[in-house]
């Protein structure tokens, strides 16, 4: 259809008919520059009519888009042409790929077999792609509370909204924080910042309702410090008074970015030695060695340029005790009979002033089996019982140092009470498993006897698979210490019967909840029968 036909087409439907209804939905329509889009109709599907005109209006001029007489061929005005398509049961428009110069105002117009004409209008927004998210900042980097930091987000795109967060959690708008939009950008304004205000990162994301972007991460120094300067002893717990060859030290430490730098002074005199670490010979190098005296460092932090001082440190210098040995005995230690144990705690220099003596962490004392020798430098145990076993720990000091000594003691005893657990009855068939125990130490040898025959059988588990008859008898497990020489046995009887004949018997508590019940019974009996003996009356003989 030629232009002039289509423009006495439109023609004659501005004069014909009668208009009814508003057969497009409430714009605005939505598309991506480059993406296509579909202006949707409220005709049902299968509707019969004449003619369906799509215009576009500009604002300034309109322009004929496509038309689609029934049943027959679609013509499309140039500027559309291979872009746009009508579906002819229902009249939507397809438009696409789209772009700037699509922006307007769309109409339709459906002339009906009856002469009646339906329209609608809407109004097709093409927004440019969001990009371009980036995040600048007013300085490259900040002090805390002496910093206002402003940072900009800018973008590309249409109808843009900006939002900012912190890590994956928005920022919260407020006190020190602002944030203010204007047109492509927006701007997020921290006064004093703190140290924490940047660390997250920092995001900024620009959206329109069909696309959004989110800018790189985002951070920015903020520089601190330094605060709460500590001086730390290592090895830890140690001062006032330090033995005079320990390895010995102070660390000082302090908050601070970038890391503070440290000097070191005595009672108040600054010492000609810089760094967080003040080691015992950098300390004697200053004469300092023997003199007790107040030591604290500065930190200082060249970006914020504060100075801070760390509390003062006592410290002097003294002999130490070194090389303790609990000393133990060497031959095998067996309990029971006229067992003795001797251990012995010695340093080979410094003062000893006290031993104290433990035993898997708990205090010993003097009494009963324990006896102390040489002002507690030597211990007796007699006579030796199993629970002797344990690690014994004796603790040398003096005012200025204490060092300690172990000793893991073993004991050996036993076997005790060898034990054997299993069925003492079971079907031609079945299979049965003993288990012997022992306590021992060392753990015992097991032997396994058969009526008195040895199976071989050097383990705690005796098997037997598909029992039979002949396994009917006296099962006997030996264990055995190698240590003590000590030997404990324990014989446990097996019957085994034909297949089906073997009786589930009650369990041992319900036995004995049995046995329990019926004496209560009896004794309920007597006493009733006591009773009543008691209140019947005797008659007299007169």
């Amino acid at each position: 259809m030629d232009p002039f036909a289509v423009n006495t087409l439109l023609l004659l439907l501005s004069f014909i008919g009668c208009c009814a209804g508003q057969i497009l939905p409430n714009g605005p329509v939505d598309a991506v520059s480059g993406t296509n889009v579909t202006l949707q109709t409220t005709l049902g599907a299968g509707s019969t009519y004449a003619f369906i005109v799509w215009n576009m209006n500009t604002g300034d001029a309109q322009s004929h888009v496509a038309t689609l007489p029934f049943g027959g061929v679609l013509n499309v005005n140039s500027p559309y042409r291979g872009r746009v398509a009508i579906n002819s049961t229902n009249g939507f428009l397809y438009l696409g790929p789209v772009k700037a110069a699509d922006n307007g105002h769309y109409s339709i117009s459906v002339l009906l077999p009856d002469g009646t004409t339906l329209t609608g209008e809407t109004q097709l927004r093409v927004l440019e792609p969001v990009s371009g998210v980036t995040i600048t900042s007013n300085v490259p980097e900040a002090v805390e509370h002496n910093s206002t930091v402003v940072l900009n987000c800018s973008a590309k795109g249409s109808f843009l909204k900006f939002a900012w967060l912190k890590g994956d959690a928005p920022i919260v708008v407020g006190n020190r924080f602002t944030v203010k939009e204007a047109g492509l950008s927006s701007t997020l304004t921290i006064t004093d910042v703190l140290r924490g205000d940047l660390v997250g990162p920092i995001y900024c994301t620009a959206a329109n309702q069909l696309q959004n972007q989110k800018s790189a991460p985002f951070n920015l120094t903020v520089y601190y410090g330094p605060e709460t300067v500590t001086i730390t002893p290592s090895p830890p717990g140690l001062g006032p008074v330090i033995g005079s060859q320990t390895n010995f030290s102070l660390s000082c430490s302090a908050t601070s970015n970038p890391p503070a730098t440290f000097a070191w002074y005595h009672n108040r005199v600054m010492l000609e030695h810089a760094g967080p670490v003040l080691t015992l010979e950098v300390i004697r190098a200053h004469g300092f060695g023997s003199k007790e005296g107040e030591y604290t460092c500065r930190a200082q932090n060249a970006k914020t340029g504060l100075v801070i001082p760390s509390p003062a440190f006592s410290l002097a210098v003294m002999d130490a005790i070194s090389g303790a040995k609990l000393s133990s005995p060497i031959a095998n230690l067996i309990a029971g009979g006229n067992s003795t144990a001797n251990l012995s705690c010695q340093a080979t220099s410094g003062t000893v002033k006290t031993i104290t003596w433990h035993k898997d962490g708990q205090p010993l004392s003097a009494g009963g089996r324990l006896v102390f020798f040489a002002n507690m430098s030597s211990l007796m145990i007699s006579p030796l019982q199993k629970e002797d076993n344990g690690e014994y720990r004796c603790r040398l000091a003096n005012p200025i140092h204490s060092v300690e000594a172990s000793y893991k003691m073993v004991v050996n005893y036993g076997p005790e009470k060898a034990e054997v657990s299993g069925k003492a009855a079971v079907e031609v068939n079945d299979n049965v498993v003993f288990t012997c125990s022992a306590q021992s130490i060392p753990p015992a040898n097991f032997t396994w006897k058969f009526n008195g025959t040895d199976t071989g059988v050097r383990t705690a588990q005796f098997r037997l698979e598909m029992a039979s008859a002949k396994d009917i008898g006296k099962y006997t497990c030996e264990a055995n210490n190698a240590v003590t020489g000590k030997t404990a046995m324990y014989t446990h009887s097996l019957n085994v019967q034909d297949q089906g004949t073997l009786q589930e018997g009650l369990s041992d508590g319900a036995i004995a909840g049995i046995v329990i019940g019926v004496l209560l019974a009896l004794g309920l009996a007597i006493g009733l029968l006591v009773y009543c003996r008691q209140k019947v009356p005797v008659e007299s003989p007169y």
